[in-house]
């Protein structure tokens, strides 16, 4: 069975093997606007441009590395304060039931 790919279910998710894009017919070529202009650019300049594109995402990725970096180092202080809890807990329910055996052997 060959049926060919389509845009959203492309055959190959490889950039190298898809088949290229072709011009529309309906526009003649070179009418479509660039999305902005870089005639006469240097490439240090158009780098720039693209750094500050992809800046947002630079940062809350590493907002989000920080903020995992924080749950990690948290994580070891919640589980000491549940074992002191449950230490706690557990002399008590001991006091108690020496408590009781003191009262049953007392009558």
């Amino acid at each position: 069975m060959n049926t060919a790919g389509t845009i959203d279910r492309p055959l190959t998710h490889d950039p190298k093997k898809q088949a290229p894009m072709k011009a529309a017919t309906s526009e003649p070529a070179g009418t479509a606007t660039p999305d902005f202009l870089t005639t006469g650019a240097y490439v240090p300049r158009q780098n720039r441009i693209r750094k500050m594109q992809l800046s947002p995402e630079a940062m809350a990725r590493a907002h989000m590395h920080e903020r995992l970096r924080e749950a990690e180092a948290q994580r070891p202080a919640e589980r000491l304060m549940a074992a002191r809890r449950m230490q706690r807990r557990a002399e008590r329910a001991s006091l108690r039931a020496r408590r009781a055996l003191a009262i049953a052997v007392m009558q």
